[in-house]
């Protein structure tokens, strides 16, 4: 179920676009915690405003901070999470070679975080990949993956493209570029902006999955216009706010965003309400296990240990 606004680089400059795949040479692009600015975007990106001396500062703070979600049993539990809702799965490890359009106006989905050929993340993926991997399975068909970027069109890219990239999936390292992709653009980004705002565990979570769901965008329907709305509402912990106060800020945002999606499966909220609504009403802001929650009427369970 991925909207339209999945990621911020659709109707971005071109100039924009080739710094997100390129980077400069590393992994400095303009990525979710790197947000481009053009006119017609309006929330400010924390992680890059002040001055350098401000930014280093931020940044070692961070990094001084737990490891939250980032922790290998955490980020297990997210992923498995994710899965429920992006896949009705807790095998998250499962979806590397999986692939389809599901109708949702963003080309085809697949992969393990559900990469799209409208959404420019499986277009860096790609061209990431076939950088190091020149003779993969995926390299001749980026033309196309170029001129579809942005739209739900299969033009160029059937009818091989679907079994192009099964057989991608079967190479361990096309797989841990999926993860270093998801990584990159999604979940390190969240995590250390969810610090930033104060949030635990379970917050780290919360901006993560919206990450994904919504995408790093700066407009209203983006993760960045998301969490600036919550903020007119609630003071995040890092103000001296109330957590649990301002989490619920945040998901009644991103749930209105959701209910205002055209297509009938976009607008289930399960995700928000029974699961993270769960998890925050039930206090386990450090996102323990056991955990039970419902995604899309079906139960699922992730057991303690």
């Amino acid at each position: 179920m991925k909207p339209v606004t999945r990621l911020f680089l659709i109707g971005a400059p071109i100039v924009v676009a080739a710094a997100v795949i390129f980077g400069g040479g590393d992994d400095s692009g303009v990525l979710a915690d790197n947000p481009p600015a053009y006119p017609g975007q309006s929330a400010p990106n924390p992680l890059t405003s002040g001055e350098p001396d401000d930014q280093a500062a931020l940044e070692e703070r961070i990094d001084r901070m737990p490891p939250g979600l980032a922790a290998p049993g955490k980020k297990e539990i997210a992923a498995r999470l994710v899965a429920s809702a992006e896949n009705s799965t807790l095998d998250w490890r499962g979806q590397y070679g999986a692939i389809e359009d599901i109708g949702d106006g963003n080309g085809y989905t697949a992969g393990v975080i559900g990469f799209c050929s409208g959404t420019n993340d499986m277009l860096q993926l790609v061209e990431s990949y076939t950088k190091s991997h020149p003779a993969n399975p995926l390299a001749r068909y980026l033309p196309a993956l170029r001129e579809v970027d942005g739209t739900d069109s299969h033009e160029g890219l059937d009818p091989g493209f679907r079994d192009a990239w099964a057989e991608a999936a079967e190479s361990p390292d096309f797989r841990t570029a999926q993860d270093r992709t998801r990584d990159r653009i999604y979940f390190n980004p969240a995590v250390r902006l969810a610090k930033m705002d104060g949030l635990g565990t379970l917050g780290q979570f919360v901006y993560y999955d919206a990450m994904v769901l919504h995408g790093p965008g700066l407009d209203a329907e983006g993760f960045y216009g998301i969490r600036q709305a919550a903020m007119k509402k609630a003071k995040p912990a890092a103000e001296g706010g109330d957590e649990k106060t301002y989490l619920n800020a945040f998901l009644d945002q991103s749930r209105a965003v959701m209910k205002a999606k055209l297509i009938t499966s976009q607008r289930d909220s399960s995700r928000i309400d029974t699961a993270q609504r769960v998890f925050l009403r039930d206090g386990n802001m450090n996102l323990d296990p056991p955990l039970t929650w419902q995604m899309y009427g079906e139960t699922f369970r992730i057991d303690g240990r």
